[in-house]
């Protein structure tokens, strides 16, 4: 019992990630598409900017979950997918460098390189955590040992490739209407309409997405033994309907929000399909690391479940608060007054 609350546990966190650092993603990789000047794109840093790092704790929780929780397959995962993490880790550190050192010079060429910094800090990680997870969905070529014989190559397969590539529209998506919500005047109506173009390729690719998945996995085997399962792909599904009719309402907020309500409903679909492996051996499933035989101790888990209970409603108090102080939308006049501001 333990072993699946934690699981559940895991793929909340996850969740939770990809929603609060979704939209930075988002923003960071329309940045070279919606800012024709240097205010528009401290407008898009600033959008950001109260957030990231705050939001990057939920990533550093969903790790630290997966080390404690189930050590097996941190162990396994961070082997097997060595080469692409360490390619997220200097991406994240990249574009957080970026936000701090834009500004120090001004010198247009300075500016054009830690621009360039804050767009690929954002875009390869979107496109890494889909290849990333599309491949663990998949089943990756592990032993009995957990050794992994492969390479990165063999992870931009289609169906990895899909996973990279919805991941990064699904963001794009959520940035886009969170910029809409932080912004006026012509930056915001290029939010908006990038939040409507990208919306219909979301669509397009998650209907694609769904069909690889019945092929190249299987996740659905779960859903078929289970049927209450499925109030998640329909969830999904009705989340993403309604951000069109939110943002045809022009209801921005609610377009927002039902986006988040998708992007967590999508991850549970690929997580509760993968139970009760974590690391699926595409060798033998036998060799699979599962949520019995990678977990920790039960006194761990225990200790573990008590902490995170008293720890995690602090770590939502704080960030509430910090949403409420930044509700402000980010403005010229806003960042001529702001001396802090990137």
């Amino acid at each position: 019992m333990l072993e699946t609350t934690w699981f559940v546990l895991w793929g909340l966190l996850w969740a939770v990630y990809f929603v609060l650092d979704g939209f930075d993603f988002g923003m960071g990789t329309l940045l070279p598409f919606l800012a024709k000047n240097d205010e528009e794109k401290r407008i898009i840093y600033n959008a950001a900017g109260p957030y990231w790092d705050g939001n990057e704790v939920w990533l550093i929780t969903a790790g630290g979950v997966t080390f404690a929780a189930f050590p097996k397959a941190y162990a396994v995962m961070f082997s097997a997918l060595y080469a692409p993490l360490l390619i997220l880790l200097f991406a994240l550190i990249f574009r957080a460098v970026s936000f701090e050192f834009r500004n120090k010079k001004d010198c247009p060429q300075w500016r054009k390189f830690w621009d360039a910094c804050q767009f690929l800090g954002n875009f390869l990680p979107a496109l890494l955590l889909g290849v990333a997870f599309a491949n663990l969905f998949m089943g990756i070529p592990i032993d009995g040992n957990g050794v992994y014989h492969g390479n990165i190559i063999k992870l931009l397969n289609p169906y990895g490739l899909a996973g990279g590539i919805f991941f990064v529209l699904i963001f794009c998506m959520h940035g886009a209407l969170w910029l809409a919500l932080k912004s006026e005047g012509d930056i915001h109506e290029r939010a908006v309409g990038a939040a409507q173009v990208v919306w219909p390729l979301v669509l397009a690719v998650a209907l694609l997405f769904l069909a690889l998945t019945a092929f190249y996995t299987n996740l659905y085997a779960n859903y078929a033994e289970h049927p209450t399962l499925l109030i998640f792909p329909i969830l999904a599904v009705a989340s993403l309907l309604t951000v069109r009719v939110m943002i045809w309402a022009d209801n921005l907020l609610g377009a927002w929000f039902f986006s988040a309500l998708f992007i967590i409903t999508v991850t549970f679909f690929g997580v509760l399909g993968m139970y009760p492996g974590i690391i699926i051996s595409s060798i033998d499933p036998a060799y699979s690391v599962t949520v019995f035989n990678g977990a920790s101790s039960q006194l761990t888990l225990k200790i573990m479940l008590g902490v995170t209970l008293c720890c995690i409603p602090v770590v939502i108090a704080y960030q509430a608060w910090v949403y409420y102080t930044f509700a402000h939308k980010v403005t010229p006049e806003s960042l001529q007054k702001d001396d802090h501001a990137y």
